[in-house]
């Protein structure tokens, strides 16, 4: 690809490293670009300095492979379209995915444009994902794919792009095992070959989510409340429509015993297990709902707790994404989704309505939670996602 120009997303970590080098490889002109996202001293858990020392990985690598590199401070917009919704959501009682949303609103929006006024042909990152190209109606869609590595699949953090941005974005190791990434970047002599991937939040690093968010929001003390495996609204009989099916259960004091006390609602979310710090049970207790307007938590016995599983969800229409828009349709439409990362892909039911959609699966699933993301697929492809309500 003589003459091209890509911006790589250059992130301290193997996968970036490893793009960057197969970009050169294809003869394209590469540049090297490390996103500073946060730098604020409240939220660190050590004295340690992540984002220094993955821009300094970052610069190892580029100036291995004999690419320009810079660092671009992106914290400002970082605060103002991730932390500050993040907070808003949990505050609500609601649980946002904050790595999607990085992707949407920072790599491939605040970055892509970086890029293009830089003069870049194309952005890369080094996602476990692929991109097609198809034709329909003699228009050029793009196609967002699974990666190859089935471990690694990526496409479901990238399940809110647009036709415009995947036009404009490579996956040069999309159709690699993470094994074959970590051998090429070996054979190259990459520093960052060995570097364990990164468990924290979307280019904040060492940070972990309960703890950045107990440094924000203000801890309240509130009951936890076990709700039995038995309780009579569990064997009432539920309707078939999707309305029905994606009803969520409604709990009150008086559904069940208190067990315990917890530092604030907005903490916990549907499905969690630690963090409850309650003994005396034969299984584990699992959190079910939280009511942060009472400042309640609700939980039950055991992974089977009848209390975790809904057949359907809703995704009001103001949150429904279709990456392919071609593909939108008002009819039911078979289709396979997940709601979390590395869920596999489970049979379901899109069911639009005049305000949303009801995504039904043929068999119920555990711990929905509303502000997180359903993404649905054809096969392999992503084709659209929403914000679960």
């Amino acid at each position: 690809m003589q003459g091209k120009r890509v911006i790589v997303g250059l992130s301290g970590g193997v996968d970036s490293s490893v793009a960057a080098y197969l970009l050169l490889q294809q003869g394209y002109e590469v540049i090297g670009l490390f996103m500073k996202n946060w730098h604020d001293d409240s939220v660190t858990l050590s004295d340690e300095c992540p984002w220094l020392e993955d821009s300094n990985d970052a610069m190892l690598v580029a100036d291995k492979l004999g690419i320009p590199f810079q660092t671009v401070d992106l914290s400002e917009q970082y605060k103002a379209r991730i932390v500050d919704y993040m907070f808003a959501e949990y505050q609500r009682g609601r649980t946002p995915n904050p790595d999607v949303l990085c992707n949407r609103e920072i790599k491939f929006d605040v970055f892509l444009d970086i890029a293009i006024s830089l003069g870049a042909d194309f952005v890369a990152t080094g996602h476990y994902c692929q991109k097609e190209e198809t034709l329909v109606s003699n228009n050029t869609m793009y196609r967002l794919l699974a990666g190859a590595d089935v471990n690694k699949d990526q496409s479901y953090f990238l399940c809110q792009l647009n036709q415009a941005q995947l036009a404009k974005t490579l996956f040069p190791i999309g159709g690699l095992q993470k094994s074959e990434v970590r051998k090429i970047a070996a054979e190259q002599g990459l520093i960052t070959a060995e570097k364990r991937d990164s468990q924290g939040l979307c280019f904040i690093g060492k940070v972990s989510l309960p703890d950045f968010l107990q440094q924000k929001l203000a801890v309240k003390k509130g009951d936890i409340i076990q709700v039995p495996n038995s309780h009579p609204m569990y064997a009432e009989s539920r309707e078939t429509s999707p309305e029905g099916l994606a009803k969520k259960y409604t709990y009150s004091p008086t559904d069940g015993i208190k067990v315990g006390t917890h530092n604030g609602a907005h903490f916990f979310t549907v499905g969690q297990r630690k963090g409850l710090a309650v003994g005396g049970t034969v299984e584990p207790l699992f959190v079910l709902a939280t009511d942060v307007e009472t400042n309640t938590i609700y939980v039950g016995e055991g992974k089977d707790h009848p209390g975790l599983y809904r057949r359907a969800l809703w995704i009001a229409q103001e949150d429904v994404h279709w990456i392919r828009p071609d593909l939108a349709t008002e009819q039911p439409t078979r289709v396979q989704a997940r709601i979390r990362y590395r869920q596999p892909l489970a049979a379901a039911t899109l069911h639009p309505a005049t305000e949303g959609v009801f995504l039904v699966f043929d068999a119920p699933q555990s711990a929905i939670a509303a502000g997180q993301f359903a993404a649905w697929y054809l096969e392999n492809e992503c084709i659209g996602s929403g914000v679960i309500g």
